[in-house]
């Protein structure tokens, strides 16, 4: 049954970024006439806090990313904030008021929907902002290690791409599942890094990457891939063969290709495909079993408050050319009120 709140903010005029073409950030733009949307069954409307700024965005701009949403269209798909509304057939609803964290079309806006299912309380004492990531770099970075990866003690992990807000989720996890970690970043990322725990920090695009991993570590047990065609000739060639695990979950710096042939001649590796919708959308029980490690996670003090850098509605073309110029490090986030 619809609340009271609901009922009064579903349908009015509120703040959002809408895309207007598939020309890339530039025809990102900010309008204050987007109508509240209405939760549909299983679905909570949501007051968002704060919204979480990824690489996607920018695929989805230039109309890249695979099964995204065709122009024009709010922007945007990772939020926490408030319940403020409850749709029809939601199992055990969350009290309106509750914070959460979650993803859903349209979230750099004032108003979005959420699934129900997919959502997590944010954590006593953690803002809107602090919990971005939660239910997406972390479960990214979790499901790539652990479930897809299938990360053991000692195992040396190859993390590309180490800075942005899966990678440092990942380098951190790896590192508290026994991990050696060898992570790949521009030079000036390497402190990042470093920091995380990363045991050696490599510049992605030096021309020996591949010779360089090799003689660190004699050849690497799993790959976190989401570079693409810039890393992923080195991230084969890496790879233990037939033990070894590559997961794709990103290819920011375009496609590569792999043939058959390769496969079986030449690059004998267990290579595996990852996105986090996808996996909550055809396994949602194990999707919920990625979120209850998390909160196990947040419970043990491994998985601290996030500190994004929180920018204002109006900014969000400029932090998504940024981000695909590949001059911001870390969570980038962007609030729909300011």
């Amino acid at each position: 049954m619809e609340t009271n709140k609901q009922q009064h903010t579903a349908g009015q005029r509120v703040r959002a970024l809408v895309q207007r073409s598939h020309r890339g950030p530039r025809d990102l733009t900010l309008t204050s006439d987007h109508r509240t949307p209405t939760p549909g069954p299983g679905e909570y409307l949501v007051r968002v806090g704060a919204a979480g700024v990824n690489f996607a965005d920018v695929m989805q701009t230039h109309g890249a990313y695979g099964g995204g949403p065709q122009a024009p269209y709010v922007a945007g798909f990772e939020a926490a904030g408030e319940i403020v509304g409850v749709g029809k057939e939601v199992e055990h609803p969350l009290p309106v008021g509750t914070h959460v964290v979650g993803t859903g079309p349209g979230a750099f806006a004032q108003y979005m929907t959420m699934s129900a299912a997919a959502v997590l309380p944010v954590p006593s004492g953690w803002s809107d902002a602090q919990a971005l990531g939660l239910v997406l770099n972390w479960a990214t970075a979790l499901a790539a290690l652990k479930q897809l990866g299938e990360v053991k003690t000692g195992d040396a992990v190859l993390i590309h791409a180490a800075a942005g807000g899966v990678g440092q989720a990942a380098v951190r996890l790896a590192r508290h599942y026994g991990a050696r970690v060898i992570a790949t970043a521009s030079p000036d990322k390497h402190d990042t890094v470093k920091a995380l725990g990363a045991d050696e920090v490599l510049d992605s695009r030096r021309p020996d990457l591949a010779a360089e991993i090799t003689r660190l570590t004699g050849g690497v047990d799993l790959v976190l891939e989401s570079v693409g065609q810039a890393t992923f000739e080195a991230s084969l060639a890496v790879t233990k063969p037939f033990t070894g695990r590559i997961v794709v979950f990103g290819a920011a710096s375009g496609d590569a290709t792999l043939s058959t042939h390769d496969l079986v001649f030449t690059h004998q590796v267990q290579l595996k495909g990852l996105h986090i919708g996808a996996l909550a959308a055809a396994a949602p029980s194990l999707y919920r079993s990625l979120l209850v490690e998390i909160e196990e996670l947040i419970a043990q003090g491994v998985y601290l408050p996030g500190t994004p850098e929180v920018h204002p509605l109006a900014e969000g073309p400029t932090v998504l050319r940024e981000l695909e110029a590949g001059r911001t490090r870390g969570k980038h986030a962007l609030d729909p009120w300011r």
